[in-house]
């Protein structure tokens, strides 16, 4: 980390940037407003910021401290590991591992999104004391290293499967799902009686990958009825895994139950059947359901819906009934019964396919051929320039 002569207005700057970009980078990810394209302008963004921090040395490095000291938030630590990994200072990389702690599950979220972004051979010479140790953290950070970057660590795997911590065995379910290790599918199997709900349903994606559905389907279900919190994640893995018309029918068990209303509105789409539209635009005036109807809107077709006036972020212009409401955007039924009934949704446009679309493909392509591994949807991207 060297000492250069630098604007500290500039790079005070720089670090504020990099943490709001991370973090808006965190809420479009996986969602279903933004495309490649879009988040790629982000990416570009943050990196130049990042770029710019590391160009500015120990001067970039304090103030990523400073703004840490001062707003002890994800972003500002996402900032923190990202230049100590780079610069790959061992100090450094500890100060950001400390500074974790306090942020807990969010903490590691960030570290989590450092490694991934910065080269393979940055990590290595962290990733094996990680693997090693006995601390949970560390372990997790490991795992997160190979996830990224979809490393195979070979028989280390199996040992990980069966460690102590239900967050460490988790994510070594995840990773072994996403890799086919299907030499593991019984350690997964086993982990399906795991001691939290987010270690079991994490246990039946990776069955669900390893081709082992029928005994991820119960957990799934199980899942659905009683975690409101994995229950979205939950539907959409049986919805992937099930026939059309038995999950159509098991969709609608999930559409009779008061509790579960909102959330299969919401997974409507990933059926494709767009004969669901009036139904849907029906569900779009009724306001608990209203933003569900809108996102499965956005699954059934490939159009860029922020492109129309088919949806607002100002609740109140759809009635007083839907004044309270901070979910947004929201659909607005006239209009999409008018664009429906003009074409059928039939009209030219541009091919859009947000990032849930990605992810939603790459789950789909993965779950289709027993020996593809899950593919990276997050880091095959383009980073076009931006006007």
């Amino acid at each position: 980390m060297h000492r250069v002569a630098t604007i500290a207005a500039i790079v005070d700057q720089h670090a504020g940037d990099a943490a709001f970009l991370w973090h808006r980078r965190c809420r479009e990810i996986d969602g279903p407003i933004l495309d490649e394209t879009d988040v790629g302008r982000i990416d570009q963004r943050l990196e130049a910021n990042l770029e710019g921090l590391m160009a500015a040395g120990k001067a970039g490095w304090e103030a990523a401290q400073a703004h840490f000291a001062d707003y002890p938030e994800p972003g500002e630590l996402f900032v923190l590991g990202a230049l100590s990994l780079r610069w790959g200072e061992a100090e450094a990389v500890a100060l950001a591992i400390d500074a974790a702690v306090g942020l807990g599950e969010g903490g590691l979220s960030s570290l989590s999104g450092a490694i991934a972004r910065v080269p393979r051979e940055s990590l290595r010479p962290f990733l094996a004391e990680w693997l090693d140790t006995r601390e949970t953290l560390l372990r997790r950070l490991g795992l997160a290293a190979l996830w990224h970057h979809r490393v195979d660590p070979g028989a280390r795997l199996g040992d990980l499967l069966s460690n102590p911590d239900p967050d460490v065995r988790r994510r070594a379910f995840r990773l072994a799902g996403g890799l086919k290790r299907r030499d593991l599918l019984p350690a997964v199997l086993a982990g399906l009686d795991g001691g939290t709900p987010k270690e079991r349903m994490t246990a039946a994606f990776a069955a669900c990958l390893l081709g082992e559905v029928r005994s991820a389907h119960p957990i799934l279900d199980l899942i659905v009825l009683a975690e409101p919190g994995l229950a979205p994640a939950a539907i959409e893995m049986r919805i992937l895994t099930t026939p059309l018309k038995t999950s159509k029918a098991w969709l609608q068990g999930c559409l009779q139950q008061r509790a579960l209303r909102a959330t299969a509105t919401a997974a409507i789409g990933l059926l494709g059947d767009q004969s669901v539209m009036p139904w849907l635009i029906a569900k779009m005036r009724e306001p608990e359901l209203a933003f569900a109807a809108g996102l499965a809107l956005r699954d059934l077709f490939d159009v860029d819906f922020n492109d129309t006036d088919l949806f607002t972020i100002d609740s109140p212009a759809l009635g007083k009934d839907f004044e309270p409401l901070t979910a947004s955007p929201l659909p607005v039924a006239d209009r999409v019964a008018a664009w429906w009934d003009e074409g059928r949704g039939g009209r030219s446009h541009t091919l859009f396919h947000s990032m849930r679309r990605l992810r939603l493909d790459a789950l789909r392509a993965a779950l289709a051929r027993p020996d593809a591994p899950l593919s990276d949807w997050r880091r095959t991207r383009r980073f076009p320039a931006w006007t």
